[in-house]
């Protein structure tokens, strides 16, 4: 599990991404450059992270399921993912 306070702190980059995403495409349209540089850091949608929806892991993240790969084998093991199951050949 990460700490609470890195998955708060991804929460809190998603949402300044958001809130100035119209700002910022109307700013590269122009070719305001200086512009953009004065708004936050935080508002860059570069500096967002995956992280794991149900544990905040960081690493092994599965973009189409939007969960860490051990939650995903977890999972799929449990059935709790249609469509989903162990191969075997």
């Amino acid at each position: 599990m990460a700490k609470e306070s890195m998955k708060a702190r991804e929460r809190k980059r998603q949402k300044m991404v958001e809130k100035y995403a119209e700002k910022r495409a109307a700013l590269k349209e122009a070719g305001d450059y200086e512009g953009l540089q004065k708004l936050p850091r935080n508002a860059s949608p570069v500096r967002l992270h995956n992280r794991c929806q149900l544990t905040g892991r960081p690493k092994g993240y599965m973009r189409q399921f939007g969960i860490s790969r051990i939650n995903f084998r977890e999972m799929a093991l449990k059935g709790l993912i249609p469509g989903i199951k162990k191969s075997s050949w």
